[in-house]
This record gives C-alpha cells, structure tokens and sequence, in this order.
C-alpha cells in the first residue's frame, strides 16, 4: 500500500463530502482524487521512474497536492523550506540532484525547474500551470518500499540534514496510529503549521488516508487557529508546544467542546500546558509524542494513563524500545544508557548532510538520546548524547535540569547551556523565558533546583531572555542562545 492508496476509495464512497480546506478554498473528494491522479500523470510524463521532485513552496493547496501527486506517481517529494537563504536551497538542490523542480522563487529559475506564479491559487490553476492532461488514466501504484518522501531536519546550524521515508514506513504508522487515536471519517483534522514539518506533512496525509477533512493554515496564528476550531468544528489538533500554549492563551475564557485529541510533538511540554488545554477543551484528551526524524513514533505520553512525572511515556503501539550500553548490551528497568527503538516506522537513511552518529544494534537504532525505562515500562529521558556538558570531570544532561527549571511557577522555557570554565572545564548557565508578569530570583531557582538535583547539577548563573529563538520546527534554537549569551544580550538574575 501507499501512502495515497485509499484516496480513490473516499472519493467513490463520499465523492461529494469536503477532503481539503485551506482558507476560502474546499475540495471534495472527488475533485481532490482527480487532481492527485492528474498531476501523478503529469509528474510521471516527465521525470524518470523513482526520481526526484524537488517542492521548493510555501505551505497551501499546490505544495499539498504535488507532495501527494509526487508519491501517487512513484517519485520522492523532497520538501524543501522557501524560508532558507537562497544559496542554502541552491546547494541542497545540487545535492539532491532532483529530475524537476516546482518553485515560486525566481532565482531558483533554470533547467528543469517549474515556476509556479501563485502557490496559493485553485487546483484548476495549479493544472493549467503544470499542463495536467484532461482526461484520467491509470497510474501505476508505487511498491511500498519505494521512497516517496525526503525531509530535512530545522537546520539551526549548517546544512540541514535530509532524511529519506519509504511508503511503508507511514503506511505502517498510519495503521499503528489507528489503534492509538482511531482518527477516522469522522474526524476534522487541523495542521497548523508549515508542512516543511514533517509532523504536518504527517497530519495531512495521515488524515486523508483516514477519511478525515484536513484543514491547513498558511502560516501559524493562533487567534485564527482559535477560529478555525470552531468553525470547521475541528476534532484533532497538532502541534508543537509552543504552540499549543499560544493556542490555550489566544483562547482566552472561550471553551470548545469538538476537540476530542490534542496531539503534541516536537519537544517536552511543560508540566502546566496539559492543565491549560484541557481547561479550553474539556472533552479533548492531551498526548505527547517522543521520537526523531530517523525514527518517527517511539512513545507516546497520554495525560490519562497515569504518566509518571519527567517520562516521555510508553512505546507507541508496534515499537519496542530498549535500553543498551554503547556494545549494544541489554541493560535492565532503571539503568541508563541508550535508548533504542525497533519498529517498522525507521527511515531509509540520509539523502544529504552532515554525518550521523546514528547507533545500530540489529535492527534497533539510536540517535544518542539517553534514557531508562522504569518498572512498568515508561521511558525517562536523561538527556542526549550530543548535549552532555562535562564539569568538574561529572557528565551532565542539560535536557534533566531544564525540566526541573521549566516546573518552577515563573518559568516558562529553560535552556542550560556549558559555557567554557578554566576551572570547571564548563559551567552551568540556565537561560529562561520568565513568564508574563512573573519574576524570581536566581537564589529561588537554585532553591527550586537543589529540591530535585545533586549540587552538581544546579545551574549558579541564571539569565533571562525576553524574545525565546526558535527553529523552523517550533524547537528552542540553542545556537541562538549561544550567541545571545555570548553577546551579552541575556538580563543576569538577581
């Protein structure tokens, strides 16, 4: 199966009913099919079989659509950002190598390349643009093994890393997800972020392969995420923290009864968003994702089964997660070392980057993250391997003391950073985002700290920055930090 096979199935059952929403635009189902398979023809007429298509395009129908089209036709949509600087897109393309480019921007304009005058405009004009034939032939369905996808990583630093996805490694999340959230035909799926993240990408394909209207923003707001739940009466939110905390806040005392999944990946929440949420939609359930691009759904934290405090929750259905020395032994509940994941979800490997320092034992994999399971099988995070900070000769996870931080009432994001010491080697330095109108102290923080960590681990330097970075991915953007820091743009605490 692919990742498009079931849309011809919804348009003959339900030709008529809405499948796509995105601003004052609505295709049903039979229009949506159609157009899939008309620019699957299109795609497939002029590229070589399991070749590139590069969509260089803002987030709307047309980016949609080709992403769709590129995988009905047997091509891989590699899914670049039209936020990058022009030159970063240049070299991934020359990497990519691509067999046809569809973009917007004008100097990206050459050989092969497609230049679309407005990536917003109606299906009918996206047809007429890409010279779609007019009547529908059969395509040939794609083997499940074959990629259809590349994404890329936020890339804060350097070239961003592309990672390439089969068919079945989403098919198989599509059915795994099914027995987690049971999104169905009744469902009104809301994705409202860029799908240059594959989370939305996910959600809209997903949702499609389901039976779900799928409703996509151009760009994040979340005062017309608000509306837009209430007015398409939406029933699966995704999301990433931050988010989902500008949503609870741009709801203000308005309550909305239709969302029934609150689904969140990206980062950890914190500890207060679940409570908020819930408060703005009383018959929604909350859940976190915990994974990587590499590995897709390793666990899933669900607030009503009883998560235990600081864990990412338990292996999503069809994963198995263990936890193993670096010789790749199994190490028993409460050791920490790696945390490894089999399932069926796994990328097909890089298609550009820098190299990994992906883990492999069998057919399990790791991306460094450290962690242990506990007795009854939840996943606690220490921290990844990639941010230990070393001081005084004692390994520390940064991503430990930034939950501890983030549970203080003032906090609203934390970020600890090892800054060079001559003494230490790295020093602890605790960068926070204070919440509206709140303030502390840095002798409070060390207090809130200590209740909960060794001495070692307690930042002495706290600093607060007004306006937090974020990745492309909604992600706190360390390197942005970094350099916050070292330009002496951070408010020392008192």
């Amino acid at each position: 199966m692919s990742v498009t096979a079931a849309l011809a199935g919804h348009a003959a059952r339900t030709p008529q009913r809405d499948a796509l929403v995105f601003e004052d635009q609505r295709l049903s189902w039979r229009a949506l099919n159609e157009a899939v398979d008309r620019l699957a023809m299109a795609i497939a007429a002029t590229t070589p079989p399991a070749s590139g298509v590069a969509l260089h395009l803002p987030t709307g129908p047309a980016l949609a659509l080709l992403a769709l089209a590129a995988a009905r036709a047997g091509r891989e949509a590699q899914i670049l950002d039209p936020d990058w600087p022009p030159a970063m897109a240049r070299a991934i393309l020359g990497t990519l190598t691509p067999a046809r480019t569809i973009t917007a921007d004008v100097t990206l304009a050459g050989v092969g390349v497609t230049l679309l005058d407005d990536p917003f405009a109606p299906a009918d004009a996206l047809l007429a643009a890409l010279d779609a034939p007019a009547a529908v032939l059969p395509v040939a369905e794609p083997g499940d093994l074959l990629p259809f996808y590349v994404g890329f990583t936020s890339g804060s630093t350097g070239e961003p890393k592309g990672y390439r996805r089969h068919h079945r490694s989403w098919t198989e999340s599509f059915r795994h997800d099914a027995i987690e959230f049971a999104i169905g035909v009744d469902d009104v799926v809301l994705a409202p972020g860029t799908l240059t993240h594959s989370l939305f990408l996910y959600a809209l394909m997903h949702g499609l392969h389901a039976g779900a209207r799928v409703v996509l923003c151009r760009r994040f707001r979340p005062d017309a995420v608000v509306r837009l739940i209430a007015e398409e009466q939406a029933s699966v939110l995704y999301g990433v923290p931050t988010q989902f905390q500008l949503i609870a806040e741009a709801a203000g005392a308005r309550t909305f009864a239709a969302p029934r999944w609150l689904l969140s990946s990206g980062a950890k929440s914190s500890p207060y968003l679940p409570a908020q949420l819930l408060a703005r939609f009383p018959g929604a359930r909350f859940a976190e994702f915990y994974g990587a691009s590499e590995t897709s759904f390793m666990t899933v934290a669900i607030a009503a089964e009883n998560v235990p405090e600081g864990s990412v929750g338990r292996a999503f259905s069809g994963t198995a997660i263990t936890i193993r020395d670096r010789a790749g032994r199994t190490l028993p509940s409460g050791r920490t070392g790696y945390v490894f994941v089999a399932s069926p979800f796994l990328f097909m490997g890089y298609a550009c980057g820098e190299a990994s320092d992906l883990l492999h034992h069998g057919e399990a994999v790791s991306v460094g993250d450290i962690g242990f399971l506990d007795h009854r099988g939840f996943l606690h995070l220490v921290g990844r391997a990639g941010r230990k900070i070393v001081t005084s000769g004692k390994n520390v996870y940064p991503e430990e003391i930034e939950r501890v931080l983030a549970r203080h009432p003032a906090v609203a994001s934390a970020a600890v950073l090892g800054v060079d010491d001559a003494r230490r080697g790295e020093r602890l330095v605790a960068l926070l985002q204070l919440r509206p109108g709140m303030a502390t102290t840095s002798a409070e923080l060390i207090a809130h700290a200590r209740a909960a960590l060794p001495l070692y681990k307690v930042p002495r330097v706290h600093a607060a920055i007004t306006e937090w970075p974020l990745t492309r991915s909604g992600k706190t953007d360390f390197e942005a930090l970094r350099e916050t820091w070292g330009a002496g743009a951070a408010t020392r605490l008192p």
